[in-house]
């Protein structure tokens, strides 16, 4: 067991002994209030009832009341207060995970903390582009995607850009596209950068089997490819700087334990909306907070899927690529930990990303995330158990903390607390609802999401609504991923907008016309009206949003118009 691993382990012992101790302290934890809130439903009271209201000696309007009273005192009170005890335990234990991970990231932050402290890094000599080194490793750039219209150069153009030895490097576009006109364009580009002089492939599928997992695994297969140490993945809307792989590759090549380096994300369009800006406050928290801590402590976090270099030996060790969840990613990396393999985070290298600038399509992302990790969870668990190569405390770290509490724990406890209890409690008056419960805990929560980036604090209350509403969403999709409901393997690839950014001054949020019953399909009854009024705000000024779209939308009818002669001509 590793040093790093012990001072994880006692921190997280310290900040649950911390909770436990200011909560009973205070004395705002007692359970020495019964469950039953009130008195059991009588049978023989309710058989006198009925009889008087047979022989007409009692109100009906009165007796009918009263019936309700004791129904709901004797059934309904002491189900939800057990219901509220249950939450109160996950929302005890998600405070605990939160505050620990935030007191490392603070730490890491306070005493300067760097991966180089850690894990040997040095700099790679002769990095001259134009002429080929021998000691630099053999990298391959693997960029997939699928109708990527609006982004496709963005991407090419960025890893053909990465300052590396020209002959040290291959750039591996793997186009999943369906439509013909798409990948025709894709093709062309990679011509263009090959007539540069890049070391361009463009590699295709009949099928697609697998999604991004079952492309990555296909390019791996290519003869070429096999040559390569190294492997950098980017999402078809990331643009790496030119010195990415200069400050990435080192961990690799120095430390032979290294299986990952992860790079954080940034984003073009993270201020264009207020829907945008509450989810670089989602990223934010996940970046600084959980993959500094985890990388801190452990060497073990969930790749992002993108923005990393992987040793192409570790995929292989780990059983390569597996298209059995929709968190490939995240797949991989707990494979590959399990053989012992470890993980840097480099908080400082950042990659440009595009935020998803609907409604809809976050929606569609959040699930995906949350039903394939929860389906992971039931897949690896026995796994994670009974590995050998790891230690107690890391197995413990992985089930418990970055399963269990994030996959499950957090949707849930929300969702139930917040969004069905609290409002039933407001009929319900013997319903007993702790205030460190309801009010405490949020709260620690709140100040731990926020204090990593105070910038954003004047969007906060918009935050806290908007998680309210995505709390149902993502319960949902974790039980769907947990019971392998309809569904769970669902994968719906992610609207980009691309260059349309750069000319956007409105919030970029389309409007769906949504029936009430697909509503209640979808098990969105409760938030349905709150969804809606909370969409409205978030979609901004209507008169300009309309404007603005119909403009855009002659924009790029415009602009793909040019592009399909250009394209017309180039075949001519």
């Amino acid at each position: 067991m590793e040093a790093g691993e012990i001072g994880g382990a006692l921190l997280f012992v310290l900040a649950a002994a911390a909770a436990v101790a200011v909560a009973v302290s205070v004395g705002a934890v007692d359970f020495s209030r019964p469950l039953t809130a009130g008195a059991p439903l009588d049978f023989q009271g309710a058989v006198s009832w009925l009889i008087g209201v047979l022989d007409g000696t009692s109100t009906a309007a009165a007796d009918v009341y009263g019936a309700w009273v004791a129904v709901r005192a004797g059934v309904i009170a002491p189900v939800l207060q057990v219901a509220v005890w249950v939450c109160m335990v996950m929302s005890v234990m998600l405070v605990v995970e939160a505050v620990y991970n935030s007191v490392v990231s603070l730490g890491v932050k306070a005493i300067g903390w760097r991966p180089e402290w850690r894990f040997k890094w040095k700099a790679l000599g002769g990095a001259d582009e134009e002429k080929g080194s021998a000691h630099f490793p053999m990298v391959l750039v693997q960029i997939p995607m699928y109708n990527e219209l609006e982004v496709y150069k963005l991407s090419i153009a960025a890893a053909c850009e990465l300052q590396w030895p020209k002959d040290r490097i291959i750039v591996q576009v793997l186009d999943d596209s369906t439509d013909p006109f798409i990948k025709n364009l894709v093709e062309l580009e990679c011509e263009r950068w090959a007539n540069k002089g890049v070391n361009i492939k463009y590699a295709t599928r009949t099928s697609r089997k697998g999604f991004k997992a079952g492309a990555l695994k296909k390019g791996m297969e290519c003869d070429y490819a096999r040559q390569s140490e190294y492997i950098a993945i980017f999402d078809a809307d990331f643009q790496p700087e030119p010195d990415f792989l200069l400050q990435t590759v080192p961990f690799l090549l120095h430390n032979p334990e290294v299986a990952l380096v992860q790079a954080r994300w940034s984003f073009v369009n993270d201020t264009s909306s207020l829907l945008t800006r509450v989810q670089k406050m989602f990223y934010d928290y996940h970046f600084k907070v959980e993959q500094e801590a985890g990388s801190a402590t452990f060497a073990f976090f969930s790749f992002n899927g993108t923005a990393g270099v992987w040793r192409t030996v570790a995929i292989r060790d780990a059983g390569g690529w597996k298209d059995r969840t929709t968190v490939e990613d995240m797949d991989l990396a707990v494979r590959a930990t399990l053989k012992g393999w470890k993980f840097v985070y480099v908080g400082d290298v950042r990659v440009k990303s595009e935020l998803p600038s609907t409604y809809k399509a976050y929606c569609r992302q959040q699930f995906r995330w949350s039903s394939g990790g929860a389906n992971l969870f039931r897949k690896m668990a026995k796994d994670v158990l009974v590995a050998k190569d790891i230690s107690l405390v890391k197995k413990f770290y992985m089930l418990y903390s970055f399963f269990f509490v994030r996959r499950v724990v957090a949707p849930t406890a929300a969702c139930i607390l917040f969004n069905v209890i609290i409002p039933i409690s407001v009929t319900v008056p013997e319903l007993y609802l702790p205030v460190w419960g309801v009010a405490y805990i949020p709260m620690v929560l709140t100040i731990v999401t926020a204090i990593r980036h105070p910038k954003n604090l004047h969007i906060m209350p918009f935050w806290i609504l908007f998680e309210s509403v995505m709390t149902l969403h993502r319960m949902r999709a974790a039980l769907t991923g947990l019971l392998e409901l309809e569904g769970f393997n669902q994968w719906i690839v992610t609207k980009k907008v691309g260059n349309d950014l750069e000319d956007t001054d409105v919030p970029l949020l389309q409007k769906t016309r949504k029936r009430l019953r697909d509503s209640y399909k979808d098990v969105n009854v409760v938030t349905a009206i709150f969804r809606k009024c909370f969409y409205r705000v978030l979609s901004g000024r209507d008169m300009l949003s309309s404007k603005h779209e119909s403009d855009a939308s002659k924009n790029r009818s415009d602009a793909n118009t040019v592009t399909s002669d250009a394209y017309n001509n180039t075949l001519s």
